[in-house]
């Protein structure tokens, strides 16, 4: 029996929803990159003006380090649900699944090489490659492949603060490389189209380094794995039936998460609270971040309102390479030559316009058509 690609009536509202607020989380963070000299600086220490600090301090408690484990999950309970999909049509999910993220792989190549050199395509198809090896599994399995392979990475460097005294030192101003500080705003800022593909190149060698493939395997995998063990329970589409357990989910996500993300502002900034905050406290309050929008999709009308953001999740690939594209021409000295110019309130602003504007053009889009352009390719290339 061939298989087909997931059909309007087999979506699921509440998880199209959760991919469209998912792009607008992304696109808070992203756009620090956009127009700042990242990855030389640390955003903790380098605004120096009081709005500056508060407007990132909000982001990073509420924003920062919280979607891209919900956007894991979601990856992985999507490449679940297919898995699941093709065992119950009688067809091979390793026929089309590796075909997938190859052209994803390609096309977070493309989008890295010559728009932004802060792709995670590559990334989730990278990670992809090893959650399919794992999707054979049950959901205990997975839930407990996921956890393990995290805490592993919780332990260890728990363990390296602890054995260096370094849990409750206060993190230090670090030094930076003013050179490359400079190169990024002279590349950027005033350079042309080659001198800004140049900067690109340096500034990939820093991202797709060998450390950071290894750590995705860490950061990015386990998050897939949960996600991949939700969807083979069908927690999102039992939420009803389950809706005890999402409440809980949600009051403990949100609590513990945003208590965590604010400690280091609460107390003192150390280099174990800082750690925590990042890579504890943010995907735990993803897990709340998820419980809200599935308990508020439980009440009759709630669907209906957030439909906007269900129709940015239908097409989340084209508009992460659209903002991408936006962002660049924007801020690079090619296009109108922001870089630098901004701070970090009208960076906000201008990602939440952003989005709205992509919210529009997803609701237009979509009443011709019944995909997104780069979603209906690559179903094309992979489905035939």
């Amino acid at each position: 029996m061939n298989f087909q690609p997931t059909s309007l009536n087999e979506r699921v509202d509440s998880l199209d929803i959760l991919r469209g607020i998912s792009l607008l989380g992304i696109l808070l963070v992203n756009m620090f990159a956009f127009y700042l000299p990242m990855p030389y600086i640390d955003l903790g220490t380098w605004f120096t003006e009081a709005k500056d600090i508060i407007w990132h301090q909000t982001l990073d408690i509420y924003v920062q380090s919280s979607f891209y484990p919900l956007f894991s999950m979601l990856f992985g309970y999507g490449l679940a649900m297919q898995f699941m999909k093709a065992e119950r049509m009688g067809s091979n999910f390793y026929k089309f699944a590796p075909k997938r993220l190859v052209i994803l792989l390609i096309i977070g190549l493309l989008h890295a090489f010559f728009i932004w050199w802060g792709d995670i395509l590559t990334m989730y198809a990278f990670c992809g490659f090893v959650l399919i090896l794992f999707l054979r599994f049950g959901s205990g399995w997975l839930l407990t492949f996921g956890l393990v392979i995290n805490g592993i990475m919780q332990l260890f460097f728990i363990a390296i603060y602890g054995l260096f005294g370094m849990a409750g030192v206060e993190v230090e101003e670090q030094a930076v490389d003013i050179e490359m500080i400079n190169n990024a705003i002279t590349a950027y800022g005033i350079g042309s189209w080659t001198d800004a593909f140049l900067q690109r190149l340096h500034d990939l060698s820093l991202q797709m380094g060998i450390y950071m493939w290894i750590s995705s395997l860490l950061t990015i995998l386990p998050y897939m794995l949960i996600g991949a063990a939700m969807a083979k329970w069908r927690l999102i589409e039992r939420a009803k039936e389950l809706k005890g357990l999402w409440i809980t989910l949600t009051i403990c996500g949100l609590a513990l998460g945003l208590f965590i993300k604010s400690a280091p502002f609460m107390f003192s900034r150390t280099y174990l609270l800082d750690y925590l905050k990042i890579y504890v406290g943010g995907p735990v309050l993803s897990i709340g971040y998820i419980g809200v929008i599935v308990c508020l999709c439980m009440i009759p009308a709630m669907p209906k309102l957030l439909k906007p953001f269900a129709m940015a999740g239908r097409m989340s690939l084209t508009l992460y390479l659209m903002q991408s594209i936006i962002c660049t021409l924007l801020f690079y000295n090619f296009g109108f030559g922001l870089y630098g110019e901004i701070d970090v309130q009208m960076g906000t602003f201008i990602a939440i316009g952003l989005f709205i504007i992509q919210v529009i053009f997803a609701e237009l889009w979509f009443t011709k058509f019944k995909q997104g352009p780069l979603e209906l390719a690559v179903k094309k290339l992979t489905y035939r």
